[in-house]
């Protein structure tokens, strides 16, 4: 029996992995690493986040970006945008390094037992644990607004569910959104030569400023502090204390949740979208869909001057992605049901990231309710991997290992730490950017 099995092998995972390791915890993650920025982001993106806000969490700020990017002579400097690619093959090189048990299995399923939790595997192996973390990433949350819901996939698409955008050369697309997916989806597609229109529902596009040096004046820095998910103080509070956010009212939590670091875009991405053959609906609402004879869809959307009305080849939503524990569906039904909800079904998460059922501990997206908005960029990783892994060994030590023929002694720290450079055989060393 594990001590801990973390399922999902993203930027969280791999993080937590990595902390439990040099804690000497009998740890495994299980996933394909880096799975949604391989597979489903379309080729030619990069990150808003700036490099060094893009660290995966290694104990004593190993393995970073810039670590990874020095290393192959690839840029990575305040300001300069990294292309999605290289933060993947980052990744994958963070988990060969700092993760020493990786196990490129799906998790179908994961159900609590009387001593712990059985997981079964995509190949039907049962492995049992007495700690889980689940940290599955934004997949199972993707948000597809109801009105397009019951439309095909050939027809309607979420953003996250494309690596190439090649299938709409010469097509009419329809992306619904005004946050950076939906921005750089619809500039990659123009680039490409797609007729393209993006709708969004605010009355004008946000977008985020171009970062002030990371050497300034001292009244400058004091005035708006750098942080990881931008600057001020208001965004430096989120990305520097999660753990004082969770102590908020939760009236506060909820609003700063809803509204904080809302759809943006990028500002290197503006002039891109600054072009003619890139069509903008600002203020508009699709209330109606169907499919026509030929295959194209008609929309109706709800613009400033009343109802519009036209054709499109295909519907791609950037709309992102909802917490809620009816879609934790790898959970068993009874497993899910324990867990305590907020008012809009996100799972309530407690100190050192514990769910309302013990020995369960959730990651990522999913305790942003809780723990603010860094929760849903890979920035929120660098406090939730050691504090969660903190939870892990104080459950631990509350569920003593009893051995045949032996007493009762403590859970964990069964192994040296581990340090320097760890084997992950599962994870092919051509994938080194």
């Amino acid at each position: 029996m594990y001590d801990l099995l973390i399922v999902g092998a993203g930027p969280y995972g791999l993080s937590i992995a990595a902390h439990a390791a040099a804690r000497g915890l009998d740890a495994r993650v299980l996933g394909r690493p880096m799975e949604s920025w391989r597979h489903h982001m379309p080729r030619g993106m990069f990150l808003k986040s700036e490099p060094w806000a893009s660290d995966l969490s290694a104990p004593g700020g190993r393995y970073r970006l810039g670590d990874y990017c020095a290393g192959r002579g690839v840029e990575a400097r305040h300001g300069s945008p990294v292309p999605v690619d290289t933060f993947t093959s980052y990744g994958l090189w963070f988990a060969r390094n700092a993760v020493p048990r990786l196990d490129e299995r799906l998790v179908e399923s994961v159900d609590a037992t009387d001593d712990g939790f059985t997981l079964r595997t995509e190949d039907g192996e049962l492995l049992r644990a007495r700690a889980v973390a689940l940290a599955n990433g934004v997949l199972p949350y993707v948000h597809v607004p109801s009105v397009l819901r019951e439309l095909s996939r050939d027809h309607v698409t979420h953003s996250s569910w494309h690596s190439d955008l090649g299938r709409f050369r010469g097509k009419d697309v329809t992306v619904i959104g005004g946050g950076q997916a939906a921005l750089e989806t619809a500039a990659l597609l123009a680039e490409q030569h797609t007729r393209v229109r993006v709708l969004a529902r605010a009355p004008e596009l946000a977008w985020n400023t171009v970062p002030p040096p990371w050497v300034r004046p001292w009244w400058q820095r004091l005035r708006a502090p750098h942080s990881g998910l931008g600057c001020g103080w208001h965004n430096w509070f989120y990305a520097q204390r999660p753990g004082a956010f969770r102590r908020l009212p939760e009236a506060t939590r909820a609003r700063v949740t809803e509204t904080a670091l809302g759809p943006a875009g990028a500002w290197w991405i503006r002039e891109r979208v600054n072009r003619d053959d890139l069509r903008i609906g600002l203020g508009r609402t699709v209330v109606a869909a169907r499919q026509e004879q030929g295959g194209r869809l008609a929309l109706r959307a709800q613009g400033p001057h009343g109802v519009e009305e036209f054709d499109t080849d295909h519907v791609i939503a950037a709309t992102g992605f909802r917490a809620d524990v009816d879609r934790m569906t790898v959970l068993a039904p009874a497993l899910r049901a324990r867990l305590a909800r907020h008012p809009d079904g996100a799972p309530r998460v407690g100190h050192g990231f514990a769910s309302a059922h013990p020995g369960l501990f959730l990651a990522g997206l999913v305790t942003a309710a809780d723990f603010g908005p860094a929760m849903r960029f890979v920035h929120g990783a660098s406090y939730t991997a050691p504090a969660l892994v903190d939870g892990v060994e104080r459950w631990l030590r509350r569920r003593p290992v009893v051995r045949a023929g032996g007493p009762a002694v403590p859970a964990g720290r069964r192994h040296e730490p581990v340090g320097g450079r760890a084997s992950t055989d599962t994870v092919s060393a051509a994938s080194d950017g």
